[in-house]
């Protein structure tokens, strides 16, 4: 399964994508709501992780253009 996580936070992404790598998923990570729908409109993602408050684009907004 092909994850992706946008959250601004460094370190609770980096975290999140260790746990999930141990459970066997690929996961891609971004720092920025642009990035993120960027890497969204890239390749297929079967879950989408949002920070709601994050630079450029919010996870909001994000939600509303899928």
């Amino acid at each position: 399964m092909k994850i992706l996580i946008a959250e601004d936070e460094i370190s609770t992404a980096k975290a999140l994508k260790v746990i999930l790598e141990k459970s066997k998923f690929s996961v891609d990570i971004v720092h920025n709501g642009n990035d993120a729908w960027n890497y969204i409109q890239a390749g297929p993602y079967e879950v989408i992780v949002l920070d709601i408050m994050m630079p450029g684009t919010d996870g909001l907004t994000i939600c509303k253009k899928l």
